[in-house]
Formats: C-alpha cells, structure tokens, sequence
C-alpha cells in the first residue's frame, strides 16, 4: 500500500502562506542555487537540496489538494505539477463547469474518499498530502504517515497554517532526516501511531 506524506513549504513560525495566500519568501531556496530541479528552468536549487527533493518526487504519483489551491492554479492548466500522475481534489463544489474530462483530475468530496481514491491511483507510488486546511484533516483523521517540512528562515506573524485548523495534540517520531541546504532546512518525521 502506499505511503502517504504531507508536504510543503513552511516558514519557521509554522505557516505555508500569508492569509492573501502570499507565500513571500518561502520559495527562495527553490531560486537560490544552481542545479535545475525540474525541466522548468526556473527551479534551481542546491546540490544538497536537489539530492534530496528529486528522488522524493520521482516517487509521488498522486497529489491530494484542497479546491483552494486548485482555484487558485488554475488547475494548473489540466496538467498536474512535477510530473505528477494524478491529482485528487477535495471539493464539496464537485467538477468544476467546462473542465476537461480527459485531464488527470480527480474531484472527490471527503478525505477519506481523497485518501482512498489517491490510493488506488497510486499503486506503490507516494501519496502527497499538500500541507494546509486539507492536509491538517487528513493528519488529524490519521490518514498520514510520515511529515515533510521544507523550512524557510522567514516568520510570518500570521497566516496559513502548515496543519490548518489541528487544535489537537499528535506526536511525531524524531526526525529521521535533516538537512540543510541553500535558504531552507529539509526535515522528514513519520507519524507515531
């Protein structure tokens, strides 16, 4: 069965954007190096960083988001980000009117059919939780099972939160990873059950 990780960028003060949905300077350590992390041409990053982001996304095939972020992506053109296969979006609206049927998108209500639906797309494949309102249901509900965190040395004051509205407490095991690279800290916890 696939893994499912919840993932984002995150200020050092928990946030993942300002309450505009600015992520400001979250995403400099995505600028701040020299080796391409896509076929973009826009994300350069450091070796160290690189070493560790790329093998982590060559194994997500399905991407779980909340219908904020689809909006606001624009459903990312009909074409999931990073080479992703599938993207499953959490929506009470459903379809949204005029999209493409053919395009890899899944429109599901719940996060249980989120889960389950990413699942049998993903096979053996990473399921990416995206970090946010969504994200914290699924960690609340213990639907995830290990944390990644890409942390930026920016504080936010306010704003989006990396778990949204969690108001409880849950523990996760030491990080089994932590690295620095350029402009971010990359931390890895899995879920204590």
């Amino acid at each position: 069965m696939s893994k499912v990780v919840m993932y984002a960028s995150v200020s050092v003060d928990g946030f993942i954007a300002a309450e505009n949905d600015d992520p400001g300077a979250l995403f400099e350590w995505l600028s701040s190096g020299d080796v391409l992390l896509d076929d973009s041409g826009f994300l350069k990053v450091s070796q160290t960083s690189y070493d560790y982001i790329r093998p982590y996304w060559d194994q997500i095939g399905v991407t779980i988001t909340g219908r904020h972020v689809f909006d606001m992506t624009e459903g990312w053109d009909g074409t999931p980000p990073s080479g992703i296969d599938h993207v499953v979006v959490v929506t009470h609206r459903g379809t949204p009117e005029g999209w493409r049927a053919e395009a890899p998108f899944h429109f599901v209500d719940g996060i249980e059919a989120a889960v389950a639906k990413a699942r049998e797309l993903a096979g053996d494949r990473i399921v990416e939780v995206a970090a946010g309102d969504v994200g914290g249901q699924v960690f609340a509900a213990g639907l995830v099972d290990e944390v990644r965190m890409d942390v930026a040395p920016v504080a936010f004051g306010s704003g989006k939160r990396y778990f949204g509205s969690v108001d409880a407490q849950h523990l996760l095991e030491d990080p089994d990873v932590v690295i620095q690279g350029n402009r971010v800290l990359h931390l890895r916890y899995r879920v204590r059950r």
